[in-house]
């Protein structure tokens, strides 16, 4: 698949490396030449500089082929408009824009353009994981009434089977990560001291799904 980037810093040019790293080709627009030296040498794709809003410019960069466009520029404008006009113009579905303002990444994102806002997630983070019993909220599916949420597993299910914990919940374990790699839970996966629990809940069950993870499994015996 061909993806168009708008913007060459850290994150751009990250994002670039990784798509290509997947064996998609990669277009980077940025408005300064010696953005793209961030870049590593390595790179294969395409560096174009000119306005990433600009028809002739996106044209160059492969925009009418394109499966996605990613606007990661500094400008939250710059982002909004570059996002509509691929959006609109050329037709290309998945389109990103990131915005630094929330309030205005959230209104983009009720019109149908995806936007990502660094300050709250990264806020959300950070709390999640200072806070005793943090709980971070990674999807939800409001139709269905699902959700998934990465919990902290109460000290008092270390050395048990997950799949003891999902039946007193009422949930299922997406996924752990356990030093740093993710880990797929089986019927005898053990619950390890210092493993990040992901669960699938259902939002009927939710509350008292996340109360039960939090504590101890004496408390529910």
């Amino acid at each position: 698949m061909h993806i168009v980037i708008m913007g060459c810093g850290r994150t751009g040019a990250n994002l670039a490396t990784e798509f290509e790293s997947r064996g998609h080709t990669v277009a980077v627009i940025d408005r300064q030449g010696d953005s793209f030296r961030r870049l590593p040498s390595t790179f294969e794709g395409q560096r174009i500089t000119g306005v990433g809003f600009d028809r002739d410019t996106l044209v160059s960069a492969g925009v009418e082929d394109a499966y996605g466009f990613a606007a990661v520029s500094d400008g939250d404008n710059s982002n909004i408009l570059a996002a509509r006009v691929v959006r609109e113009t050329y037709g290309v579905d998945n389109v990103v824009a990131r915005i630094a303002d929330s309030g205005r990444a959230a209104v983009y994102s009720r019109l149908g353009i995806s936007t990502v806002a660094p300050v709250p997630w990264t806020t959300s983070q950070i709390v999640s994981r200072l806070l005793p019993g943090g709980t971070d909220s990674l999807y939800a599916d409001p139709s269905s009434g699902v959700s998934m949420r990465r919990l902290v597993v109460h000290a008092g299910w270390v050395g048990r089977r997950y799949a003891d914990l999902e039946s007193a919940a009422g949930a299922r374990v997406a996924y752990a990560v356990r030093f740093g790699e993710p880990l797929l839970v089986s019927a005898d996966t053990l619950v390890q001291d210092g493993d990040e629990a992901y669960f699938i809940l259902l939002d009927v069950r939710r509350d008292d799904a996340m109360r039960i993870i939090g504590r101890s499994p004496e408390v529910t015996e």
